[in-house]
């Protein structure tokens, strides 16, 4: 009867060990599964907040495009990729016209950076700032965007500063007269012949078919 008993006792807890490991085994299956899914939602909740991220924050919407125009850099065998960078103008001089705070470099007439879509433009038949009673002719956009470097002409009135800088010299000239004129694909320049003119070209404010010119006549020249 002893002996019964004790294999009883036996089967009985090898029955209670296999139990046991079972319980075991499956609660480490069940707390690797819930990690690894837990782990899995992290993943995809990143990788989701991610993508979300990229499809609002798109370059082209919440960037403003450069106020530079960019052009292509040719490939180099070493390279994987073109790139693009801002033109470095070769500026000969600044126009500075203070009550406006503008600061415009201006490169050589037959540059092919002189245009009204790069910078501020010579026009054709101007004198440079060192010809005697000649006349400096600059046009620009006005309105709005990043080329509309004349955009706040219209603020000036006769007496203000101009100034430009050109070959080592400060040349500084007070507008004597402003007036408008229709678009007809010619401009009508009445000056003093016998002083030097700095004139100033833009479209007029608010009007579609009008310009504005101001001329202004040397004050003072300062070497630099």
């Amino acid at each position: 009867m002893l002996r019964i008993n004790n294999r009883k006792r036996k089967e009985d807890g090898s029955k209670v060990t296999i139990v046991i490991t079972i319980l075991i085994l499956l609660g480490s299956f069940l707390f690797s599964y819930n990690y690894i899914e837990e782990k899995k939602t992290l993943v995809y909740d990143f990788k989701t907040d991610k993508e979300e991220q990229e499809e609002e924050i798109k370059p082209d919407e919440a960037i403003e495009k450069k106020e530079e125009p960019v052009e292509e850099v040719k490939q180099d065998s070493s390279q994987k990729s073109v790139k693009t960078y801002a033109p470095t103008y070769d500026y000969i001089g600044y126009l500075e016209i203070p009550k406006i705070s503008l600061k415009r470099g201006f490169v050589s007439i037959d540059s092919k950076y002189n245009n009204v879509e790069r910078n501020i433009y010579i026009v054709n038949g101007s004198n440079y700032p060192d010809t005697e009673n000649g006349n400096f002719i600059i046009a620009g956009h006005s309105g709005t965007g990043w080329k509309a470097f004349f955009k706040n002409l219209y603020k000036l009135n006769v007496g203000d500063e101009a100034i430009v800088t050109y070959n080592g010299v400060k040349y500084t000239y007070r507008i004597a007269n402003i007036y408008n004129q229709k678009k007809t694909g010619s401009v009508g320049i009445y000056r003093d012949y016998n002083k030097k003119t700095l004139t100033l070209i833009t479209c007029t404010k608010d009007s579609k078919d009008a310009q504005t010119i101001y001329i202004a006549y040397i004050e003072s020249e300062t070497n630099i």
